[in-house]
């Protein structure tokens, strides 16, 4: 077995592990009502689908990081034996699902001495640099290996070292025997689902699971995006954000060359996470609501006439969206690093069944978005709101905000952003945000929000948005949120009163938001790395108003981090 060293002391890790400092999100307990009024069908579906999402977290902890599995094996030896700070430790390596993460003060967390997060995290070979990465590529691709190096800038594999080149090897070969297990769970969780369609996406994807072939995927992932009235909730989640290696390919000047010259497409690789659910059909309901408007919002995009995009302007909106009470949420979906998301757009728009006629699914996480300490958010507002504008704060007012973000992502340029390399994924969530402000004017007008509800979703938007602490360009969710209070204050839309609370100018809100969305949009359609980085950097800046806000946060909320508790998924595991 390999040894570590554990990095926190006893004392820190009993802070961190304090439920002061360690937030948590519960999932549906094991008496839930939506879970006894499934069908006894669905109920065992769910036990199924359960098994395979947890067997999906362990493929993503490898593709997280190489060591994690031993790591995980050592801290149980280490419990088995009575050692305390394992223990402790332990609960932190659940919480974030690996050894290395990030907290909500940026402070980056490695539970193991000598053990660093790298930038390819564990695609890539650990010793690899990107230096020689780049280096390594330049030589393949002048040696005439095109395909091979098609294949290392892909989404989908797992690379090593071949002598003196890097062999790409698609994650179900890789992972082979744990895909065919989980394969094997979606078939029997289809043998007694009760809805045809959902049983069909099972089947789908199980295929996929068995099989090294994109297209399977994008079957699958079609199938998925037109499920609507489904009991049931399984999701494998794809998405690129954390791959700093292949994203690095672009800001080699001679290396973007040559994949320009063999129309070599780069795309970051994907994490893999599994969510577990069972739909909930009155919030289901109230998301749909907003789908007869999404040609609308297309049709206002800026620059809209010069790209395509998912959603178009002219016919019924390729978007599904379901409101979902989580049983186990795993692997990359469920790690809580600083944070965790409350809903998801996919597939996003490097997968391929968006190619074949497929469109695009919203799923919303109600256990997570709960708000279960009314008093520490009054607390919050009390410090860094004006007393006056406290009329106009709603919790639930987030979730709507929410689910305008979600649904930007279907708009706006759907091709070329990838040139925008390790600033895409930050610029992405910009437009998202922006979006979800720029329009509520329009959706006012045509009765969607009232008046009232739209002054909510500002102020909330403003209140919720500074941070504790700047975070690090990898962070492209806090990025964002940096960049959006230096434009809002330069703007005029924010102001902090003399006693040092936001002040939310709300005439200006929307008008500033479509100000940034169209800056964020024209970025996004000319694809040019270096006008993208200029446009993050220029903005990125944390301002004396952060730095005050940060200051007042950091004394009543002692948060660093948060974790998941899933006592039905864990009933289910056992049986």
């Amino acid at each position: 077995m390999e040894t570590f060293e554990l990095n926190y002391s006893l004392d820190e890790l009993k802070k961190r592990t304090h439920k002061d400092y360690l937030a948590t999100k519960k999932m549906l307990a094991v008496d839930a009502p939506e879970y006894l009024n499934l069908a006894d069908g669905d109920k065992e579906a769910l036990k199924n689908l359960v098994k395979g999402a947890y067997i999906i977290e362990k493929i993503n902890m490898q593709l997280d990081n190489r060591k994690n599995l031993a790591f995980k094996a050592f801290l149980e030896d280490e419990i088995s034996k009575g050692n305390e700070q394992a223990v402790l430790t332990n609960i932190l390596f659940e919480a974030q699902i690996g050894m290395c993460a990030i907290d909500r003060e940026s402070t980056k967390i490695s539970l193991a001495k000598g053990v660093d997060e790298l930038p390819g995290k564990g695609l890539f070979p650990e010793d690899l640099s990107k230096e020689e990465f780049h280096q390594i590529l330049i030589k393949m691709l002048n040696s005439g290996k095109i395909e091979q190096v098609r294949k290392i800038l892909n989404q989908r594999s797992v690379i090593e070292r071949n002598g003196e080149e890097l062999e790409a090897i698609d994650y179900i070969d890789y992972f082979k025997e744990d895909f065919l297990k989980i394969a094997e769970y979606l078939e029997k969780a289809s043998e007694t689902s009760t809805n045809s369609d959902f049983n069909e996406y099972l089947k789908l994807q199980a295929e996929a699971f068995r099989v090294a072939d994109p297209m399977l995927d994008a079957y699958a992932d079609k199938k998925w995006a037109e499920l609507q009235d489904t009991p049931l909730e399984f999701t494998v989640t794809r998405e690129n954000y954390s791959d700093e290696m292949t994203e690095s390919v672009i800001e080699n000047e001679e290396l973007k060359a040559l994949l320009e010259k063999h129309d070599i497409q780069v795309i970051s690789k994907d994490f893999l996470g599994g969510r577990v659910g069972i739909v909930n059909k009155a919030g289901t309901d109230a998301l749909l609501k907003i789908k007869d408007y999404l040609p609308l919002l297309a049709s206002c995009m800026p620059y809209n006439d010069e790209y395509e995009q998912n959603i178009s302007k002219n016919s019924d909106a390729k978007q599904t969206m379901v409101d979902v009470d989580l049983v186990a949420v795993t692997g990359d979906v469920g790690a809580y690093r600083a944070g965790i998301t409350l809903a998801e757009n996919l597939p996003n728009d490097d997968k391929l069944s968006l190619t074949i006629g497929g469109g695009r699914r919203n799923v919303y996480h109600r256990q997570i978005r709960f708000i279960s300490d009314k008093e520490k958010l009054q607390k919050r507002l009390d410090t860094v709101l004006d007393k006056e504008q406290h009329q106009y704060y709603l919790d639930e007012a987030d979730h709507w905000f929410t689910i305008g973000h979600e649904n930007t992502h279907s708009l706006g340029p759907n091709k070329g952003t990838e040139a925008l390399g390790k600033y895409k994924s930050i610029i992405e969530e910009n437009k998202a945000d922006m979006g979800a402000l720029a329009f509520l004017d329009v959706l006012e007008e045509k009765g969607m929000y009232t008046h009232e509800q739209v002054l909510q979703m500002l102020v909330s938007f403003a209140a919720d948005n500074f941070l504790k602490s700047k975070p690090t360009l990898s962070q492209a969710h806090r990025v964002r949120s940096v960049m959006q209070n230096k434009y809002f204050i330069e703007n005029g839309a924010i102001e902090l009163t003399e006693d040092g609370k936001i002040h939310v100018n709300i005439d200006k809100m929307i008008p500033t938001a479509k100000k940034m969305l169209a800056e964020i949009v024209r970025i996004q359609i000319d694809g040019d790395f270096a006008k993208g980085e200029k446009y993050v950097l220029d903005n990125f800046i944390w301002t004396d108003e952060m730095e005050t806000l940060s200051q007042k946060l950091k004394e009543i909320d002692k948060n660093l981090n948060g974790r998941t508790e899933s006592p039905l998924a864990k009933l289910l595991l056992e049986n």
